[in-house]
């Protein structure tokens, strides 16, 4: 059985978010499933992460606590998506490499969030790819793929429909990595799917069926290879 990994941000999984809206993504990881796929998915912290990160900085928190403010966030919006996937999903997100591997073994949807302090959950959907040996990993964000810069800031910024690893950790090195600000992706775990060979697509959520679109083979977003 083939086996790929959904990477969620944040954005798109959270209490604010209309229940609707979760169970518009919890409709498209099930047909992944109808298609022959075993999934991972890894559900970023968002806004509540954000927003506790916040708080806690401005009351002199470490980067330690803020990334684990951060942790429990991500978790907390895992169990929502859990709770939308019902039967479908392994019931508690891991909150380990043990406990991700004992999950996978179940062959339901295996959903998590963030894992320590320091690892983006970006990195954790590069390890949990690599874990369940996928040969894919799909980085659903809020914007349709990587931009030479900001497109919210830059409407003539470019779209590179395919980069290899090394042009993406250029345009990386660029961008600054804390706290609640693991937005596109991050280098720790461009090393992780770089050394697997795991291919990277990174897509907009807008709609959840992109990650449909993704594995029938369309040609959208942008795809992150060796070469």
């Amino acid at each position: 059985m083939p086996r790929i990994v959904i990477k969620l941000s944040g954005s798109y999984i959270n209490p604010v978010q209309p229940p609707s809206a979760i169970e518009s993504f919890a409709r498209a990881i099930k047909e992944v499933l109808s298609m022959g796929f075993q999934a991972g998915v890894v559900v970023g912290g968002g806004p509540t992460a954000r927003s506790y990160i916040s708080s806690a900085r401005a009351l002199g928190a470490s980067q330690a606590l803020c990334d684990h403010l951060g942790i429990l966030s991500s978790r907390m919006n895992a169990f929502l998506l859990i709770s939308s996937l019902g039967e479908a999903a392994y019931p508690v997100p891991p909150t380990s490499i043990e406990e991700a591997l004992r999950a996978a073994a179940s062959e339901k949807v295996v959903v998590m969030g963030g894992l320590q302090p320091g690892q983006s959950t970006n990195a954790v959907a590069a390890v949990l790819a690599e874990l369940i040996s996928a040969e894919t990993l799909i980085n659903v964000t809020t914007v349709d793929g990587v931009y030479s810069e900001d497109p919210k800031k830059v409407p003539t910024a470019k779209l590179y429909k395919k980069l290899s690893y090394s042009q993406f950790a250029e345009i990386l090195s660029t961008r600054r990595e804390e706290a609640g600000k693991y937005d596109l992706f991050d280098t720790v775990a461009l090393n992780v799917v770089s050394r697997s060979k795991i291919l990277v697509h990174i897509i907009s959520g807008e709609p959840p069926e992109n990650i449909i679109r993704v594995l029938r083979g369309e040609d959208i977003g942008t795809l992150i290879s060796p070469t």
